[in-house]
């Protein structure tokens, strides 16, 4: 039986008579579960309450995700001025510095206290250059970093399984067919991208305007995330409560932590939601590993039918994901050739 993970109420019971729950309570869908109503059923649960929920028996073994992290952190150990030979291009490949990305310009004194890595789906057949996020990787030399590319590559392959398995659930959650988001436009040519990050030991605070990464919501359909077992990650329920009410999300071994994306949100005309998160840094390295699935270049993005009613028209107007997307990471990210010249 699915349940409500156990270790998490265990600990929010104990503290709630000290101070305000602070720690979420998230349920934990498993994959493996032969009773799709069930897992249809904690899913939808979770994609109405907090956006927020723990994925486990998925298929990718521990001992592989253990090699994808040690090959992150081989990267993110390389000296600057070799990361910096790879800094990240307009096909959204490659590394990007710390202090790169801003998610919450209005809270943030500066940029994150974080440097990633993007890697998207491997793609050489646009030589116009008219789909902005596909194209060919950056990757490092293989006398650098030895099996890198490949395990990588073969992360991505099994990711995209495990999304494309989340994703028929949440088809059948809003009451489509468990294929509906395996057409071509959509899953079929995803725009999926990998991204390593690592986390400074530094302690955030939030009253300065100093995060490990700012308040924000994620793009497109679905994120996977893998963490290591540092505390970072907090939600935020309701963002518009003043005080906004912060939940530490705890770091479950073997499992993803799994959130809905903005464009799943506009999708389902606001039936599923899209979360504010946020990570505060506590002092100790973290490293991180999300897989972002999101709709293909193409994917025209408009109301689901079973999401909308004479009492509750579409929302948003119909929009392709491409442009939805490129407005998204101009907002995001600063001026990389400003800043690689300051970091030279």
């Amino acid at each position: 039986m699915v349940l409500t993970h156990s270790k998490m109420e265990k600990e929010s019971t104990e503290t709630e008579a000290e101070t305000p729950q602070t720690q979420a309570v998230l349920n934990c869908i498993d994959l493996s579960n032969p009773n799709t109503d069930q897992s249809v059923h904690l899913l939808k649960q979770s994609c109405t309450d907090s956006g927020f929920f723990y994925l486990i028996n998925h298929g990718i073994s521990q001992e592989f995700m253990d090699q994808v992290f040690a090959q992150s952190k081989k990267f993110f150990t390389l000296p600057l001025n070799q990361k910096m030979k790879l800094l990240r291009n307009n096909k959204h490949r490659g590394y990007t510095p710390l202090l790169d990305e801003i998610l919450d310009p209005q809270n943030q004194l500066h940029g994150d206290y974080k440097e990633g890595y993007y890697i998207g789906v491997e793609d050489n057949d646009d030589p116009l250059h008219l789909k902005p996020f596909y194209g060919p990787n950056l990757w490092p030399a293989s006398d650098v970093l030895p099996g890198w590319r490949e395990t990588m590559e073969e992360f991505q392959r099994q990711a995209l399984e495990v999304g494309k398995a989340v994703a028929r659930i949440i088809a059948l959650a809003l009451g489509l067919d468990a294929n509906f988001f395996d057409k071509p436009e959509t899953l079929g040519e995803p725009i999926a991208i990998v991204r390593l990050l690592h986390y400074q030991d530094k302690i955030s605070d939030p009253s300065q305007g100093l995060y490990a990464a700012g308040a924000h919501t994620d793009y497109g359909l679905i994120t996977l995330l893998a963490t290591d077992d540092v505390q970072g990650l907090q939600i935020c329920k309701n963002k518009d409560a003043e005080p906004q009410i912060w939940e530490d999300v705890t770091p479950l071994k073997g499992a993803f932590i799994v959130n809905l994306g903005d464009m799943l949100e506009r999708w389902s005309n606001c039936t599923f939601k899209s979360t504010l998160h946020r990570v505060i840094g506590i002092g100790q390295e973290r490293y991180s590993i999300a897989y972002f699935l999101e709709p293909g270049h193409d994917c025209l993005v408009e109301c689901l039918p079973t999401c909308k009613s004479e009492l509750n028209p579409p929302k948003f107007p119909p929009i392709y994901y491409r442009d939805y997307l490129s407005q998204r990471y101009k907002e995001t990210h600063a001026d990389l050739h400003v800043y690689g010249k300051q970091q030279s």
